[in-house]
Protein backbone atom coordinates (compact mmCIF):
# COMPACT_ATOMS: atom_id res chain seq x y z
CA UNK A 1 0.00 0.00 0.00
CA UNK A 2 1.67 3.42 -0.83
CA UNK A 3 1.56 6.35 1.57
CA UNK A 4 -1.47 8.34 -0.29
CA UNK A 5 -4.21 5.16 0.02
CA UNK A 6 -2.89 4.63 3.25
CA UNK A 7 -2.93 8.13 4.56
CA UNK A 8 -6.56 8.47 3.62
CA UNK A 9 -7.30 4.98 5.62
CA UNK A 10 -5.65 6.56 8.99
CA UNK A 11 -7.39 9.98 7.92
CA UNK A 12 -10.85 7.47 7.81
CA UNK A 13 -10.95 6.16 10.84
CA UNK A 14 -10.27 9.46 13.32
CA UNK A 15 -10.11 8.89 16.88
CA UNK A 16 -10.48 5.85 18.41
CA UNK A 17 -10.94 7.01 22.36
CA UNK A 18 -7.46 4.64 23.27
CA UNK A 19 -4.81 6.73 23.76
CA UNK A 20 -2.06 4.54 22.92
CA UNK A 21 -3.50 3.88 19.36
CA UNK A 22 -4.15 7.44 18.68
CA UNK A 23 -0.49 8.18 19.15
CA UNK A 24 0.53 5.30 17.40
CA UNK A 25 -1.96 6.31 14.16
CA UNK A 26 -0.61 10.08 15.01
CA UNK A 27 3.37 9.15 14.66
CA UNK A 28 2.94 6.61 11.80
CA UNK A 29 1.01 9.98 9.99
CA UNK A 30 4.75 11.70 10.84
CA UNK A 31 6.14 9.49 9.11
CA UNK A 32 4.37 9.32 5.61
CA UNK A 33 4.36 13.30 6.01
CA UNK A 34 8.15 13.06 6.21
CA UNK A 35 8.62 10.06 3.70
CA UNK A 36 5.81 12.78 1.26
CA UNK A 37 8.14 15.62 2.03
CA UNK A 38 11.42 13.70 0.92
CA UNK A 39 9.47 12.32 -1.93
CA UNK A 40 8.57 16.06 -2.94
CA UNK A 41 12.59 17.38 -2.21
CA UNK A 42 13.55 13.91 -5.06
CA UNK A 43 11.46 15.19 -7.34
CA UNK A 44 12.25 19.43 -7.23
CA UNK A 45 16.34 18.32 -7.10
CA UNK A 46 15.96 15.87 -9.98
CA UNK A 47 18.02 13.43 -7.60
CA UNK A 48 18.32 10.05 -8.24
CA UNK A 49 16.86 7.32 -5.44
CA UNK A 50 19.24 4.67 -7.25
CA UNK A 51 22.17 7.00 -5.89
CA UNK A 52 21.45 6.13 -2.92
CA UNK A 53 21.90 2.66 -3.23
CA UNK A 54 25.06 1.07 -2.26
CA UNK A 55 26.04 -1.67 -4.85
CA UNK A 56 29.79 -2.10 -3.87
CA UNK A 57 31.02 -2.15 -0.04
CA UNK A 58 34.12 -0.32 0.32
CA UNK A 59 36.92 -2.32 1.91
CA UNK A 60 39.38 -0.56 4.45
CA UNK A 61 43.07 -1.08 3.03
CA UNK A 62 44.71 -4.03 5.61
CA UNK A 63 47.08 -0.66 7.58
CA UNK A 64 43.75 0.19 8.51
CA UNK A 65 42.14 -2.41 9.81
CA UNK A 66 45.46 -4.66 11.08
CA UNK A 67 45.66 -8.12 12.53
CA UNK A 68 48.49 -8.32 15.69
CA UNK A 69 49.55 -10.65 17.42
CA UNK A 70 49.53 -10.52 21.20
CA UNK A 71 51.87 -13.07 23.82
CA UNK A 72 51.07 -16.40 23.31
CA UNK A 73 50.64 -16.85 20.01
CA UNK A 74 46.86 -15.45 19.87
CA UNK A 75 45.51 -12.92 17.43
CA UNK A 76 43.90 -9.70 17.61
CA UNK A 77 41.75 -8.05 15.16
CA UNK A 78 40.48 -4.92 14.50
CA UNK A 79 36.81 -5.08 15.19
CA UNK A 80 36.13 -3.77 11.33
CA UNK A 81 37.62 -6.80 10.68
CA UNK A 82 35.04 -8.44 12.69
CA UNK A 83 32.01 -6.57 11.62
CA UNK A 84 33.41 -7.67 7.95
CA UNK A 85 33.52 -10.93 8.43
CA UNK A 86 29.74 -10.68 9.62
CA UNK A 87 28.78 -9.04 6.54
CA UNK A 88 30.64 -11.63 4.17
CA UNK A 89 29.44 -14.80 6.45
CA UNK A 90 25.70 -13.67 6.04
CA UNK A 91 26.29 -12.83 2.32
CA UNK A 92 27.39 -16.18 1.89
CA UNK A 93 25.00 -17.93 3.67
CA UNK A 94 22.13 -15.66 1.22
CA UNK A 95 24.21 -16.89 -1.91
CA UNK A 96 23.96 -20.86 -0.89
CA UNK A 97 20.02 -20.40 -0.23
CA UNK A 98 19.70 -18.61 -3.77
CA UNK A 99 21.87 -20.59 -5.62
CA UNK A 100 22.05 -24.28 -4.05
CA UNK A 101 18.57 -24.55 -3.91
CA UNK A 102 15.30 -24.02 -5.95
CA UNK A 103 12.34 -24.39 -3.41
CA UNK A 104 14.12 -22.23 -0.25
CA UNK A 105 11.14 -20.49 1.17
CA UNK A 106 10.79 -16.89 0.26
CA UNK A 107 10.16 -15.99 3.63
CA UNK A 108 13.63 -17.18 4.40
CA UNK A 109 15.42 -15.69 1.98
CA UNK A 110 13.93 -12.14 2.78
CA UNK A 111 14.70 -12.93 6.15
CA UNK A 112 18.56 -13.29 5.40
CA UNK A 113 18.36 -10.38 3.41
CA UNK A 114 17.40 -8.92 6.43
CA UNK A 115 20.37 -10.16 8.45
CA UNK A 116 22.61 -8.63 5.09
CA UNK A 117 21.49 -5.16 5.44
CA UNK A 118 21.42 -5.09 9.35
CA UNK A 119 25.11 -6.62 8.91
CA UNK A 120 26.26 -4.07 6.65
CA UNK A 121 24.04 -1.02 9.17
CA UNK A 122 25.87 -2.00 11.09
CA UNK A 123 29.73 -2.16 9.65
CA UNK A 124 28.71 1.47 8.23
CA UNK A 125 27.42 2.90 11.56
CA UNK A 126 27.33 0.27 14.84
CA UNK A 127 24.05 1.04 16.77
CA UNK A 128 22.04 2.83 13.28
CA UNK A 129 19.46 0.29 14.61
CA UNK A 130 19.10 0.71 18.19
CA UNK A 131 21.22 -1.49 20.20
CA UNK A 132 24.83 -1.60 18.72
CA UNK A 133 26.49 -4.43 18.07
CA UNK A 134 29.21 -5.72 20.85
CA UNK A 135 32.04 -8.34 21.41
CA UNK A 136 32.41 -11.53 24.50
CA UNK A 137 33.88 -8.80 26.52
CA UNK A 138 30.64 -6.85 26.13
CA UNK A 139 32.74 -3.80 24.52
CA UNK A 140 31.03 -2.56 21.26
CA UNK A 141 32.26 -2.66 17.76
CA UNK A 142 33.83 0.09 15.88
CA UNK A 143 32.70 0.95 12.82
CA UNK A 144 33.35 3.38 10.25
CA UNK A 145 31.70 6.09 10.90
CA UNK A 146 33.57 5.62 14.58
CA UNK A 147 36.82 5.71 12.94
CA UNK A 148 35.72 8.43 11.20
CA UNK A 149 33.85 10.93 13.11
CA UNK A 150 35.55 12.93 16.16
CA UNK A 151 38.74 14.37 17.52
CA UNK A 152 40.58 10.81 16.94
CA UNK A 153 39.23 10.41 13.55
CA UNK A 154 41.06 9.32 10.71
CA UNK A 155 40.27 12.92 9.65
CA UNK A 156 40.84 15.29 11.90
CA UNK A 157 43.76 13.07 13.59
CA UNK A 158 45.90 11.72 10.79
CA UNK A 159 45.23 13.83 7.82
CA UNK A 160 44.61 17.55 8.97
CA UNK A 161 46.71 17.09 11.94
CA UNK A 162 50.50 17.06 10.20
CA UNK A 163 52.90 18.58 11.68
CA UNK A 164 55.42 21.20 9.82
CA UNK A 165 57.79 23.36 10.36
CA UNK A 166 57.38 27.13 10.44
CA UNK A 167 53.30 27.44 10.52
CA UNK A 168 51.27 28.59 11.85
CA UNK A 169 48.41 27.62 14.19
CA UNK A 170 44.27 27.60 12.40
CA UNK A 171 41.42 24.81 12.95
CA UNK A 172 39.99 24.05 9.92
CA UNK A 173 35.89 23.78 10.00
CA UNK A 174 33.11 23.49 7.31
CA UNK A 175 31.79 26.52 5.60
CA UNK A 176 28.04 26.17 5.38
CA UNK A 177 28.24 28.78 2.68
CA UNK A 178 30.60 26.65 0.44
CA UNK A 179 30.25 24.00 -1.77
CA UNK A 180 31.67 20.65 -1.90
CA UNK A 181 34.73 21.81 -3.97
CA UNK A 182 35.45 25.11 -2.87
CA UNK A 183 37.61 26.34 -0.20
CA UNK A 184 37.17 29.96 2.10
CA UNK A 185 40.28 31.92 2.48
CA UNK A 186 40.03 35.29 4.81
CA UNK A 187 40.08 37.99 2.16
CA UNK A 188 43.39 40.23 4.91
CA UNK A 189 45.31 36.61 5.09
CA UNK A 190 45.05 36.77 1.25
CA UNK A 191 46.81 39.68 1.20
CA UNK A 192 50.02 38.13 2.87
CA UNK A 193 50.00 35.25 0.52
CA UNK A 194 50.94 37.72 -2.59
Amino acid sequence: MGPIPEWKELGEEGPTGNEWEDRKVGRRKDFLVRRMELAKHFIRTNIEPEWMVLCLLPVLPPELRPIIQIDGGKLMSSDINELYRRVIYRNNTLTDLLTTSKSTPGELVMCQEKLVQEAVDTLLDNGIRGQPMRDGHNKVYKSFSDVIEGKEGRFRETLLGKRVDYSGRSVIVVGPSLSLHRCGYPYNRRRLLK
